[in-house]
């Protein structure tokens, strides 16, 4: 007999998945009856948050690509949930497969194992949908509903829930479907018409590319260039423009030239992005827009959040930026070369001496290798960063403030990206704090061969937030931590370990890491590192 559980692996195979993230428990046992009949790799986490964050790195650095989460009921949902509320908060599509007692218990509260009142209104507000399977003949076309909003609306996570009793439920009667891919929806022509008329007659104006837009580099760099336009990214955008490309100011929404530039921008075209602080960088206020404003988002909703819209286009970006190109490609392009030179000058003379110290630390990273991706936690030197990196390619940047901001987020995401990209260079930087919630994702990674370079700020406290309490003249309570001896810690889970003590020292250290056959944890003490 082939049960439920089985069909599901073989029907998640057909949709191209080759690698699940789960820690198998007595709830969850029935789904792993099959998986030795099918190709799909399965990884086992230390914690259900290090599986939703590994599935969250691997998603990220292999867009329309799904590592799904086998989580058992109860505990197993509890904990994944933090990183559930990551990827709905950063656009993220993941799939978690989970139990749930069987139909006949559910919401009883007969104390039964891992019994909770209701998970689906646990998960509620962290996912695009959550769906209990009643029937064995349900799974073909909630599989499906999962994979259309994956492939086809705006990303986020998807939890399908099985009974223990529909789990070995028959499934003989079940046939594999022929996969239909959902088309991503187009531009109105006539809104990407008055567009290109706005913004052919603009004397100032200025574009905005955020994560949703990540795929679209070509067709972006094409309207920026038609239209001489400036063009700014939100943090999951970098690397949509080449670094110093001559219109381009980077990640700067926040400093104060770009700000006043966006005030007195005649129209603005926002792509792709939320326009909230986690977009902007500005947690006091809004920027001020007193311009005309074209917004472009897959999301119908959020084209009406955070800024009203003077013309509102519900699109795939890479399909509505590949229109406009075309619509704009006749503009006289203005010449705003010299005044974007001018802006990058003050912008770098805004940077701190702290922030230039983690600047060159990241660009030593960089130099080690062509195309490397950094995963980071909240931390100084990712903060940093936000603002100053420049990586070559998109998809080449993330951390975890640019959405829900989790400590704990790089490590296990940082090893979830080597998975899903193993030919790639992958870094995860993280802080001495951050890294204590999600240690044993190293023993994960260790036993699976990750030569993934682990660089590690250690000042001992939680830094960002000790930064922040002093410069608003609060005491400074909870943020002085014990920080025990990581390198002895990484070590004792198989880790090979070092402390850097310079910039090239780093540099030699990242590039032995890359051709390791572990994990390499660099521990950079920022009392010797102020000093580089």
């Amino acid at each position: 007999m082939l049960t439920c559980g089985e069909y599901l692996v073989q029907l998640l195979e057909t949709y191209g998945v080759d690698t699940v993230f789960g820690i198998p428990g007595v709830h969850t046992v029935e789904l792993y009856r099959g998986l030795p009949k099918t190709k799909i790799r399965h990884i086992t986490p230390r914690h259900e948050q290090g599986a939703g964050f590994m599935a969250d790195g691997y998603s990220r650095v292999n867009p329309g690509k799904i590592a799904p989460c086998f989580i058992i009921t109860g505990p197993g949902m509890t904990n994944i949930t933090t990183a559930m509320g990551q990827a709905y908060a950063d656009s993220i599509p993941m799939l978690v497969i989970s139990s749930v007692n069987g139909r006949h218990e559910l919401a009883h509260g007969d104390g039964r194992l891992h019994e909770l009142p209701n998970q689906q209104q646990l998960v509620k507000g962290v996912a695009a949908f959550s769906h209990t399977v009643l029937r064995a003949d349900e799974l073909n076309d909630v599989i499906a509903r999962a994979f259309a909003v994956f492939n086809s609306a705006r990303p986020r996570p998807v939890h399908i829930e099985l009974p223990l009793d529909i789990i070995t439920a028959p499934a003989d009667h079940l046939k594999l479907p022929k996969i239909v891919k959902s088309s991503r929806p187009a531009a109105a022509p006539n809104a990407i018409a008055q567009a290109a008329t706005l913004l052919k007659s603009a004397k100032n104006p200025l574009i905005i590319f955020g994560g949703g837009a990540a795929d679209a580099a070509t067709e972006a760099r094409a309207v920026v260039e038609s239209l001489g336009a400036i063009a700014v990214t939100t943090i999951n955008a970098k690397g949509i423009l080449p670094p110093a490309h001559p219109l381009s100011l980077g990640s700067t929404l926040s400093q104060p030239p770009v700000l006043e530039l966006l005030t007195h921008a005649d129209v603005v075209l926002a792509v792709g992005t939320e326009l909230g602080e986690t977009d902007t960088l500005l947690f006091d206020a809004k920027p001020t827009l007193n311009g005309q404003l074209i917004r472009i988002d897959i999301d119908p909703e959020q084209l009406y959040r955070n800024a009203a819209p003077t013309i509102a286009i519900v699109a795939d970006s890479k399909l509505a930026l590949t229109a406009l190109a075309e619509a704009v490609k006749d503009a006289a392009p203005l010449d705003n070369t010299a005044k974007v030179a001018t802006l990058r000058t003050e912008l770098q003379a805004l940077i701190n001496p702290i922030q230039n110290v983690h600047q060159r630390v990241i660009e030593a990273i960089r130099s080690v290798a062509a195309d490397t991706i950094i995963i980071g936690d909240q931390n100084q030197p990712v903060y940093s960063g936000n603002l100053t990196d420049e990586p070559t390619t998109t998809r080449a940047w993330y951390n975890s403030s640019t959405g829900y901001g989790t400590l704990g987020y790089a490590l296990p995401a940082a090893f979830g990206a080597k998975i899903g990209q193993p030919y790639r260079p992958v870094v995860g930087l993280i802080g001495d704090g951050g890294l204590q919630f999600t240690l044993p994702e190293f023993a994960t990674a260790v036993e699976i061969g990750l030569n993934v370079p682990i660089v590690v700020w250690n000042n001992q406290c939680y830094g960002e937030i000790k930064k922040y309490m002093t410069d608003r003249n609060i005491t400074t309570i909870g943020v002085d931590i014990y920080t025990p001896d990581l390198l002895m810690i990484a070590r004792g889970y198989g880790c090979n370990a070092e402390r850097a003590h310079s910039l090239e020292h780093l540099k030699e250290l990242i590039a032995a890491a890359h051709i390791a056959n572990r994990p390499t944890v660099i521990e950079i003490n920022e009392t010797e590192a102020l000093t580089w």
